[in-house]
C-alpha cells in the first residue's frame, strides 16, 4: 500500500510525491468558493498522503478553497515532524494526515496543537498477525514466542491491549524491536513468529504465510489508532470561522465518498499514487467520521466540558502513558488530554 507513512509512525515518513487531481464537481458544484466561503486570505494547509483517505478527496477537488476562499493554499508535507516544525513557527494554522505519536511529540515540547478533526480510525489496516505454521491459535498462545513490533509506537500500545483483553502477561512473551522493514525481513527469515504492524506490512504479512489473529477493529476506542487533523490553537481561536470552514472542508470529502463512491475511488487513487484496486482495499480498513459526527462522545466529544472523556482525547491521553513508559517521550502524561482535542468547530 502507499500510506508509506506508517513505516514509522512516530516520524510519519512518507516519500510518494503526489499532484492535486482535476477537480469533480458531483455533489458540490465547481471547485470556485461558494457564495458563503469565508475568506481566510492566503493560508497554508498541510496535508501528507495518506492513500485512499477522505481528505485527498477535499484536497483533490478543492473543497478547502471551496469552503475557505480561493487564496488558500495545500501544501504536501513529506514528514510529520517538517509539518509539525511549520505549526509551530505558526506559517502553518492547519495540518491533516498525522498519527498521534508525533502529535504528541510536538504537545510534550509546548506546540499549540487541538485535535479539531478526526479523519478515521484503524479497523482492519493493522493488527496481531501469526505465522499459519506457529502454531498460535489465540493471544494467550504468544506466551514463549518471538513478537515483532515497532517498540514505543502505536503497535506497543496496541499489543499491550490485546493482552490485557487476553489476559496475557507481556513477560512471557519475546519482544523485538524492528522497523517495519525489519519486520518484514524478520518474518521472511522465520527470526519472529507473530507481529503487530500496520500497512503495508500487514497485507505482506498475510499474504506470506500469515494469519490475522485479531485486528484493530476489536480494540476500543480508547485503545484504537487513528489519522487526524490539528489545528495550531491560537490562530483557530483567533479564527473560528476559518476553523469551522476547515471542518466543513474535511466533512465535504466524506460525503462526496459516501455519496459517490465509485468516483471517490477514482480520485483518491488518482491524487495518492495508487490504483483504484488498492484503494479500493485501503478505503475498507478505515471508519471514517463524518463533520456531523465529529462533535460525539465517540470522536472528539460533545463540547469543550465533555472533550477529556471523548475516544480521541483517551486514546492520545493512552498513546501518551504507553510513549512515556517506553521512553519515546520524556514529558510525564498529563492527568487529562482533554485540553488538546477541541469539538466546538466542529459542533
Amino acid at each position: 500500500m502507499a500510506r508509506l507513512r506508517r513505516w514509522t509512525r512516530i516520524a510519519s515518513s512518507l516519500v510518494v510525491v503526489v499532484g492535486v487531481a482535476t477537480p469533480i464537481a458531483l455533489g458540490l458544484g465547481t471547485a470556485a468558493p461558494s457564495s458563503a466561503a469565508v475568506n481566510a486570505g492566503t493560508i497554508a494547509i498541510g496535508y501528507e498522503n495518506n492513500g485512499a483517505d477522505p481528505s485527498i478527496i477535499s484536497v483533490a477537488n478543492k473543497y478547502f478553497q471551496h469552503e475557505m476562499g480561493r487564496d488558500v493554499s495545500l501544501k504536501l508535507f513529506s514528514s510529520g515532524p517538517a509539518a509539525l516544525t511549520s505549526l509551530a513557527s505558526g506559517q502553518l494554522p492547519f495540518m491533516c494526515g498525522l498519527g498521534m505519536p508525533p502529535v504528541i511529540a510536538a504537545i510534550a515540547q509546548g506546540v499549540p496543537l487541538q485535535v479539531i478533526f478526526n479523519q478515521e480510525r484503524y479497523t482492519k489496516d493493522a493488527g496481531l498477525v501469526v505465522k499459519s505454521s506457529s502454531g498460535i491459535k489465540s493471544v494467550k498462545g504468544l506466551a514463549g514466542k518471538s513478537v515483532g513490533l515497532v517498540i514505543g509506537s502505536q503497535s506497543s500500545f496496541e499489543l499491550a491491549t490485546y493482552a490485557r483483553q487476553a489476559g496475557l502477561n507481556l513477560s512471557s512473551v519475546r519482544l523485538i524491536n524492528l522497523t517495519p522493514p525489519e519486520l518484514q525481513s524478520a518474518w521472511s527469515t522465520g527470526r519472529i513468529e507473530a507481529a503487530v504492524v500496520w500497512d503495508p506490512v500487514y497485507d505482506f504479512l498475510v499474504t506470506h504465510g500469515g494469519k490475522v489473529l485479531v485486528d484493530d477493529s476489536k480494540l476500543p476506542v480508547t485503545a484504537t489508532s487513528f489519522n487526524i487533523c490539528v489545528a495550531n490553537k491560537t490562530y483557530a481561536a483567533q479564527h473560528p470561522a476559518v476553523a469551522k470552514a476547515f471542518v466543513k472542508a474535511l466533512g465535504d470529502g466524506v460525503t462526496y465518498l459516501r455519496n459517490h463512491r465509485t468516483a471517490a475511488l477514482g480520485v483518491m487513487a488518482k491524487a495518492a499514487g495508487i490504483s483504484v484496486a488498492t484503494a479500493k482495499i485501503e478505503i475498507t480498513g478505515y471508519q471514517f467520521y463524518s463533520a456531523s459526527q465529529q462533535a460525539t462522545a465517540a470522536v472528539l466529544g460533545t463540547s469543550t466540558a465533555t472533550s477529556a472523556k471523548s475516544g480521541t482525547a483517551q486514546s492520545l491521553l493512552n498513546n501518551w502513558k504507553a510513549l512515556y513508559k517506553a521512553g519515546t517521550i520524556t514529558t510525564k502524561p498529563p492527568a487529562s488530554a482533554g485540553a488538546f482535542v477541541n469539538p466546538t468547530y466542529a459542533k
